[in-house]
């Protein structure tokens, strides 16, 4: 009891010196010097260094520190913007329908006039949905013989057009033009050339802009997920339309590439020789990547409506972003640093947060140049196509029972047949993905680690014939075994990597093919990356032109 009446007696007289030091010094802060007594207070010399942040009241100008910057770049999406929220303006005012295919401010997707066949067959697609009716734009060089043998069917890259060619009705030159011709790859003196627009696309051929048969609207996002396969299909609608029971040759670069390839595999029957270039015969995941991003980049964009912008705003900020996203993807880094190097735009003006720096006027100039050109909806349509692109055995047969099961419900229920498309079916786990110990161990076993040798990008461990391609795309391929096929690849190439070109060859050459030609170019003959196909026409157009005789 006396020692608790000590202590209670103590810490009033340590709080009495602390109220008498705070009162003869306000500004010193509490507790710094105080002690309780029976202890020894800390001399000045042993107290530890404090800073007072709020000792000095801020000194104000009324100006701020540094001026802010600005930001031209942004203006001009602002600009734009405005331009085409005024345009949507006027042509809503003008119409006298209010339905969904009224005209607005995004561009007429179309790059001259083309040959449309129209199929009022339904078409179904692989994983489920149906097209009751669609069109195919095309246009055609050469002179198709009397028994329709000399034809060549030439696919498409991503966002092309069927214009790979000037022709009388479009005398624009086209994205193949010094391909096609007298005496060139494509021999127009021997062949008879057709190239189209895929389904899905937006010049000519049905896509999500397209109007919906069944309601006079447009599709949107109402639109059906399509299949590289699928849009071979269509191809061949027109080919039998056109007459022709077999193709001399199925030619294609990039996605045309996946083109040329599917054709081949879905009508083994129907098409002769085979020329693949910078392509892949499934999709790996870097460039699965690369297309997702892309399509990220539109889906963010608040303009992109789900879809449905039509009459609207487009999505033309998400669309430049995707454009350039794709265009670091399709040129190399030895090329860019030979061509800008660190250079800046103008290197008297003071560093900017806008393109600044060559490479980033250039990618800036290539999503300016696209951005209004081309349907959002498309890109995301069609590139998912190619992420889906899996020509294994397995996925095959998945395909194909899928189909089936469609088309007996189809035959038993008529019209949709129960089909219902969900607008996502993925399902997040609960806990962000996490790397497994274990697949770093595998990584570095197999010598993909840092200190063994990968090859190319996407993680494959395929590097050439000392290593066998999977069995399944083997067994995928196996109905190639005796076709004559052009295999080609680019060392610069990051997009479709040189190794996944060798992964088709030796595969193609695994079912037993002995007419497997494979060159890859290295990067002292092409620095250009994935857009070798459209700009070497001595290597690429040498080789397409003595392949095909």
């Amino acid at each position: 009891m006396k020692s608790r009446t000590k202590v209670t007696s103590s810490l009033r007289q340590a709080s009495a010196a602390l109220t008498r030091a705070a009162g003869s010094n306000p500004a010193t802060p509490l507790c710094h010097n105080a002690a309780a007594p029976g202890m020894r207070p800390l001399t000045a010399a042993a107290q530890p260094h404090r800073r007072h942040l709020h000792d000095q009241p801020p000194r104000r100008s009324g100006a701020p520190s540094n001026p802010a910057m600005s930001f031209p770049c942004v203006d001009a999406l602002e600009s734009r913007s405005a331009t085409l929220r005024q345009q949507a303006a006027a042509a809503s005012a003008s119409q006298t329908r209010t339905d969904s295919t009224s005209s607005g401010p995004e561009p007429s997707y179309t790059v001259g006039a083309t040959q449309i066949f129209h199929s009022n067959n339904p078409l179904l697609l692989d994983h489920g949905g149906r097209l009751v009716e669609f069109d195919i734009a095309y246009e055609t060089w050469g002179e198709m013989n009397a028994n329709r043998t000399n034809v060549i069917l030439l696919h498409t890259g991503l966002s092309a057009s069927s214009h790979a060619h000037s022709t009388a009705a479009n005398p624009q030159p086209g994205w193949w033009e010094k391909f096609i011709g007298p005496g060139l790859a494509l021999d127009t003196n021997k062949y008879f050339v057709i190239c189209t627009n895929v389904i899905g696309g937006c010049y000519g051929s049905t896509g999500p802009s397209s109007i919906d048969p069944s309601d006079g609207k447009r599709y949107a996002t109402r639109f059906p997920l399509l299949t590289i396969t699928d849009m071979v299909r269509a191809q061949f609608r027109l080919l039998d339309h056109l007459g022709v029971e077999k193709l001399h040759a199925s030619v294609g670069s990039s996605m045309g590439g996946m083109q040329s390839l599917a054709a081949a595999v879905a009508f083994p029957e129907r098409v002769g020789r085979i020329v693949s270039i910078s392509a892949c015969a499934r999709s790996h995941p870097y460039s699965i990547a690369m297309r997702y991003v892309q399509r990220k980049a539109i889906l963010n964009d608040p303009n992109w409506n789900r879809g449905y912008y039509y009459g609207q705003i487009p999505p033309h900020v998400g669309m430049k972003l995707a454009r350039e996203i794709a265009t670091i993807t399709y040129r190399s880094g030895p090329e860019w640093e030979q061509r800008f190097g660190r250079r800046r735009a103008d290197k008297d003006k003071p560093p900017a947060l806008c393109p600044d720096f060559l490479v980033e006027t250039y990618l800036d100039h290539a999503g300016e140049k696209f951005c209004l050109t081309y349907d959002p909806n498309s890109l995301i349509y069609v590139s998912k196509a190619m992420d889906l692109f899996d020509l294994g055995r397995e996925n095959q047969v998945a395909i194909r029972a899928k189909r089936a099961e469609r088309e007996k419900a189809l035959r038993e229920g008529g019209g949709q047949g129960g089909y219902q498309q969900d607008a996502c079916s993925l399902t997040l786990p609960d806990t962000p993905y996490e790397e497994q110990p274990e697949h770093h161990e595998e990584f570095e076993r197999d010598g993909l680690g840092f200190g063994g040798s990968s090859v190319g990008s996407g993680g494959s461990n395929y590097s050439g014939p000392g290593q066998k391609p999977p069995a399944d795309l083997v067994a995928g391929l196996s109905v190639l075994w005796d076709h004559p096929v052009l295999v080609m690849g680019v060392a610069s190439d990051i997009l479709f990597p040189a190794w996944q070109q060798r992964e088709i060859a030796e595969a193609l050459r695994m079912t037993g093919n002995r007419n497997v030609a494979h060159y890859e170019l290295s990067e002292e003959q092409s620095l250009f990356g994935h857009d070798t196909f459209l700009l070497d026409v001595k290597n690429v157009g040498g080789m397409v032109r003595n392949f095909l005789g």
